[in-house]
């Protein structure tokens, strides 16, 4: 008599679903302020430094927050960190519609950034939980895509209640709208050990990996110590100032350059994000592809790496094109570019590191992003003010802007594989 095959389950794919809804979540509420920016501007007779000022609060919050939310997602775990953080960015959000000046928003800005820090850290550890090293760089394509669908629905959504409400109603409706996805999530999420939900096939796959080398909690000084982290954190720190400056300011810029109007923001901002969904799933998908065909782990992803800046260089020259949607085309690509690189880069880290050191690394990884999003818009800030004293002409700042993040990912890449030239995983004797 035969034995029955065991029923292999796909519930991983639903707790793959809940982290692509919070960070959908996340981004919804973290847009809101970019692209209200130019009518806050008129509202209370901003600068663009103002503008630029206020969002470096964010990153300053953010790179605090990110240096301790990975061990505090480590040791509390994912199911109990992510409903703490997401509760804590919602109320944040709510805070700024109660708002009216420079230095209030600066306070709204600093504690959303404190809150929000705890999202991609337990996304990426709720991931290494959850599925095998095979599968992961698709599901971070998968996750990071949410904040592309985030960025699609937010400027549909936040001109609407802005033009029907008020820019108050557009944080506090969106603000306490993550608060739907803490019910699914307090119901749903668990270990896949003690899922009820999950069969012994499933689990078998995954858990289907060797087994950690280090077992033991790493310290954060010896993770730090590692070459494997500095290729995370130099990746970060390059990359995600350029991304970020992209979420405040790209409506700032469209506005200023284009003449574009909050009541048309939608398709502009619609192309260019859904361009990056496509680039943040493409991205994962191909390198989990050359995976499957054979290719080593370390050719895999770098080579997924690789092509991704490549379609980012074009963006040097979003300043030089007159036409409004030739040059959202190009920020598109280099959106997509992004995301693709962002879904390998966040997969490296549990292709390097054991589970238990996952959410701290990409902590660290996140506050080295953090202090490079913040020296951007330090930069901005003061380009914006020279450029103000020199006549009010924005051109060449934006300009030089452009070109830096055009540059940032060669640099960036340069550094990872200097620091992680065969992508292996740490090893005791290395620590």
């Amino acid at each position: 008599m035969s034995v029955p095959t065991p029923i292999i389950t796909r519930y991983r794919w639903v707790i793959c679903a809940l982290i692509f809804f919070e960070i959908t979540i996340n981004y919804v509420d973290r847009l809101v302020f970019g692209l209200l920016a130019p009518e806050l501007q008129k509202i209370f007779h901003w600068t663009n430094a103002d503008i630029t000022d206020i969002a470096f609060w964010f990153e300053v919050a953010y790179a605090l927050g990110l240096a301790f939310v990975g061990r505090f997602l480590d040791r509390v775990g994912t199911r109990l960190g992510l409903a703490l953080s997401l509760v804590g960015w919602c109320l944040a959000s709510v805070l700024h519609a109660g708002m009216g000046t420079v230095l209030g928003f600066k306070i709204a800005r600093f504690f959303l950034g404190l809150t929000e820090s705890g999202a991609f850290p337990g996304a990426t550890k709720a991931t290494a939980e959850w599925f095998p090293r095979k599968e992961r760089a698709l599901v971070a394509g998968i996750f990071n895509s949410g904040s592309n669908v985030g960025a699609i629905i937010a400027p549909l959504a936040v001109p609407w209640l802005f033009l029907n409400y008020s820019w108050q109603w557009a944080f506090i409706a969106t603000g306490l709208a993550g608060l739907v996805w803490l019910i699914f999530w307090l119901k749903i999420y668990r270990l896949p050990q003690e899922h009820p939900r999950v069969s012994s096939a499933e689990l078998a796959h995954i858990l289907s990996d060797p087994p950690d080398e280090i077992t033991e909690m790493m310290p954060w000084p010896r993770i730090v110590a590692t070459r494997q982290a500095w290729a995370f954190i130099l990746g970060k720190f390059f990359t995600d100032a350029i991304w970020r400056w992209n979420l405040y300011l790209l409506p700032l810029f469209f506005s200023q350059h284009f003449h574009l109007d909050i009541k048309k923001f939608g398709p502009p901002f619609l192309l260019i994000y859904l361009m990056a969904d496509v680039g943040s799933i493409g991205g994962g998908w191909l390198s989990s592809w050359l995976l499957k065909r054979g290719w080593s782990l370390n050719a895999a992803r770098k080579t997924a790496m690789l092509v991704c800046v490549l379609f980012v260089l074009p963006v040097m020259f979003v300043t030089q094109v007159g036409n409004m949607w030739f040059a959202i085309f190009l920020v598109g690509l280099a959106t997509a570019a992004h995301q693709g690189w962002s879904s390998n880069l966040y997969t490296s880290v549990s292709d390097m590191f054991p589970k238990h050191a996952v959410a701290t690394v990409a902590g660290i990884g996140g506050t080295a992003g953090a202090i490079g999003a913040m020296s951007l818009l330090a930069l901005t800030s003061r380009l914006f003010k020279t450029s103000s004293a020199a006549g009010g002409d924005t051109e060449h700042v934006y300009t030089t802007l452009f070109i830096i993040a055009g540059l940032a990912y060669l640099a960036a890449l340069g550094g990872f594989h200097l620091c992680a030239p065969r992508l292996e995983p740490v090893r005791k004797s290395s620590i």
